[in-house]
């Protein structure tokens, strides 16, 4: 497929089928995220590829994280309940990338532009798996930065889980949002 129709076709597949793409596929979306720009080489993005029951381990925080939201007058059941919520979500594709952002050291290093090159790597993530005909969606919202799974995900009070990308094949095809037009979203200053 060419650049422009890849950029063009990629939209956020929130559901995939049960099928399991090969890991040489998932090799190959982490490869493309390898080769994100990045301020002075930091390369402060890692993964955990997460897949079969290794889902879980996700979903056990997930599972903890709801639970400590419930009111303190919560039953058992309804504790267990918040749990397993959890544990559902973190199974609703075959794999699941954890995106963690380790910032550099020096003093140069400006946080935003880490967040930025995470940004970019997961953005070349996510055009591979259009290209490779996977969906895929990066979700991400206040449990990516709970204590909890900088905990389990290990990363540092410095760092962050800056999200999750769900994989898989497309459960149905992707619907063409609007969008603005070229003229609304760009001013030319010119001499």
């Amino acid at each position: 497929m060419e650049l422009m129709d890849v950029i063009k076709q990629r939209r956020s597949i929130g559901k995939v089928t049960e099928e399991v793409p090969k890991r040489e596929l998932i090799e190959k979306l982490l490869e493309s995220a390898r080769w994100a720009p990045n301020h002075y080489r930091t390369e402060p993005f890692s993964f955990v590829v997460l897949s079969g029951k290794g889902r879980d381990k996700l979903g056990d925080v997930y599972g903890r994280i709801n639970v400590e939201e419930l009111e303190s007058t919560a039953t058992d059941e309804e504790k267990k309940e918040a749990y397993e919520k959890g544990l559902k979500k973190a199974r609703r594709a075959p794999y699941i990338i954890i995106v963690r952002l380790e910032p550099g050291t020096a003093s140069k290093v400006v946080f935003a532009e880490e967040i930025a090159a995470t940004a970019c790597a997961v953005q070349n993530l996510l055009l591979t798996a259009t290209d490779l005909g996977l969906g895929a969606i990066w979700r991400s919202g206040q449990p990516s930065y709970h204590q909890f799974m900088k905990e389990a995900f290990q990363v540092s009070e410095e760092g962050l889980v800056l999200g999750f990308v769900y994989v898989g094949y497309p459960a149905q095809e992707p619907k063409t949002p609007p969008k603005k037009e070229l003229i609304d979203m760009v001013e030319w200053i010119e001499d």
